[in-house]
């Protein structure tokens, strides 16, 4: 399996020749969908997810049941709920969770899947689940509106993956992003920083 980072939570996978991107927003760089077969969409907001983009794609996409996408144009959307196993870009993908974290006073309040890529590879979108299967390498949420340091921390110490690679992290600016790489590389084993661009 190839991972290729993109800016905030987009990430691009390729394995047996399937290229499947996941969360690619409108932060994220047009280059991810290059050549991809499918794409996840762990949830509605428009920083994991542009709509315009993946209607010009014409691949299919999976978003969770009850995720209301913008409808500005139409999409090949095949809805998934928690619980269930499917196959995208010829990978296996298993999805987890159900809700985004909340922000403020249960704030916002919306569908939020996890998955699991090809039995190795978590994509926790915007919550903090943790799958009940064993994960091989994490990408942790770095910085939100709904998350605290302390409990990126916490999230990735009870997956306990072997590699864990940062998300999430467009908000931060230099000296932001350095403070959490400096605390994820001292209290989450198997961390390794990535930037955009950077494939392992």
């Amino acid at each position: 399996m190839r991972i290729t980072r993109f800016t905030h939570s987009c990430v691009r996978v390729e394995q047996d020749g399937g290229v499947l991107v996941v969360d690619p927003g409108t932060w994220s760089e047009p280059g991810a969908l290059v050549g991809a077969d499918a794409v996840l969409v762990t949830h509605e907001h428009s920083d994991h997810v542009d709509v315009l983009r993946l209607a010009g794609l014409g691949v299919p996409v999976y978003a969770p049941e009850g995720a209301r996408l913008p409808d500005l144009a139409p999409l090949p959307v095949t809805r998934v709920r928690a619980g269930q196993r499917f196959t995208a870009a010829g990978i296996t993908v298993s999805a987890h969770g159900g809700r985004h974290a909340p922000i403020h006073a249960g704030q916002p309040d919306c569908p939020n899947l996890g998955y699991l890529i090809g039995e190795r590879l978590y994509h926790p979108g915007d919550a903090l689940h943790v799958p009940d299967e064993p994960v091989h390498t994490l990408l942790v949420p770095a910085q939100g509106s709904w998350l605290r340091l302390d409990e990126a921390i916490r999230f990735a110490g009870a997956v306990g993956a072997a590699a864990a690679y940062p998300i999430h992290d467009a908000q931060l600016n230099e000296r932001g992003l350095a403070s959490v790489a400096g605390w994820f590389t001292e209290t989450i084993p198997g961390y390794r920083h990535l930037v955009p661009g950077d494939t392992v």
